[in-house]
C-alpha cells in the first residue's frame, strides 16, 4: 500500500483510502495551496462540502495543477438547508461551478433529515443517472438511518463519512456499513490532534518510529476504514501521507481497539438541528 492506494466502492469507482480533508480550511490562498502540496505529496482525493465554502479555492488548485482531473477523486456534500429534491440539484450544481469541474466523483448527504432524505437521495440517484455525479453516499448516517434509506433507494450509498478514532469506534455502526457494503470514511480520524496526547498511541508511535497521526491513521487504514485527515501545514500534509512507511503488530492493533470509550468531539447525528 502507499498514497495512491484504492479501494473499490459498490458500484465499481476506486476511492482513495486516504485523501485530504478540507473542513475549517479558510478558501482562497490557503486551501489552494493545502490542495495543492497535497497533490504534489500524492494525494489524489479532495474532500470539501458547500457548507465549508471553500470550493472555490479547491477548484482553482485542480485547476491548476499537473495532475489531471481524471486522476483526482472529488467529494462534496449537500447541506441541510439544501436538502430537498430542486434544492439538492441545485446544491450540486453550484458545487460544480465553484470547483470549476463538469463532474464529482463521490455526492453525499452532510447529515441526515428524515423530512427530506428521500427527496434528496431521489436526487442524488438522478444525478448518477444523468452522469453528473459518479458515486453518492451519506455522511453522519447511524444506523437506523441507514436502515431507512435503504427501505427506499435504488441506489445503495457506497460510503458513510462519520465521525471515527481512536475514542469513538462505533463497531456496531461499522459493521451495519459492512453488511452493506458501504465503506466507511472517517472524519476528524486524529481527534483533532489529541492523539498527540494519548500514551498508548505516543508509546506505540516511539516503537515502531512514527508520529501519533501516522500511527492512528495506520490503524484505521488497517481496519479498511477510509482517513481524510485535515490540514493546511505542507509539513503535516507530507506527514501524513508517511503513514505507509510502517507496520503495525497485532497486539499494537489490538491496544488500538481498546482505546475505545464511545467519546465524541463531534455533534450526535440525532441531535443535530435538521434532522
Amino acid at each position: 500500500m502507499d498514497i495512491s492506494t484504492t479501494t473499490t466502492l459498490n458500484n465499481g469507482t476506486k476511492m482513495p483510502i486516504v485523501g485530504l480533508g478540507t473542513y475549517l480550511s479558510q478558501d482562497g490562498d490557503e486551501v489552494q495551496r493545502a490542495v495543492t502540496w497535497a497533490l504534489e505529496a500524492g494525494y489524489r482525493a479532495i474532500d470539501t462540502a458547500s457548507m465549508y465554502k471553500n470550493e472555490e479555492g479547491i477548484g482553482a488548485a485542480v485547476a491548476a495543477s499537473s495532475v489531471s482531473r481524471e486522476d483526482i477523486f472529488l467529494t462534496s456534500k449537500v447541506w441541510n438547508t439544501d436538502q430537498g429534491y430542486e434544492s439538492t440539484l441545485a446544491s450540486c450544481a453550484g458545487s460544480l461551478q465553484r470547483l470549476g469541474t463538469d463532474y464529482l466523483d463521490l455526492l453525499l448527504i452532510h447529515w441526515p433529515s428524515r423530512m427530506h432524505m428521500a427527496d434528496t437521495w431521489r436526487a442524488l440517484e438522478e444525478l448518477v443517472a444523468d452522469g453528473v455525479v459518479r458515486t453518492i453516499g451519506v455522511s453522519n448516517f447511524l444506523a437506523h438511518h441507514i436502515d431507512e434509506l435503504l427501505s427506499f433507494a435504488n441506489i445503495a450509498p457506497a460510503v458513510n463519512q462519520f465521525e471515527h478514532h481512536p475514542y469513538l469506534q462505533q463497531p456496531d455502526l461499522v459493521a451495519k456499513c459492512g453488511e452493506h457494503d458501504i465503506k466507511v470514511t472517517a472524519w476528524a480520524p486524529i481527534l483533532k490532534g489529541r492523539v498527540n496526547e494519548i500514551d498508548t498511541i505516543t508509546s506505540i508511535a516511539a516503537e515502531v518510529g512514527a508520529t501519533p497521526a501516522q500511527v492512528t491513521l495506520r490503524w484505521m487504514i488497517e481496519r479498511g476504514v477510509i482517513v481524510i485527515p485535515k490540514s493546511v501545514r505542507q509539513e503535516r500534509i507530507v506527514e501524513n501521507a508517511g503513514l505507509f512507511g510502517f507496520a503495525l503488530g497485532e497486539d499494537q492493533m489490538a491496544q488500538l481497539n481498546a482505546l475505545d470509550r464511545n467519546e465524541r468531539v463531534g455533534p450526535n447525528p440525532d441531535n443535530f438541528p435538521g434532522t
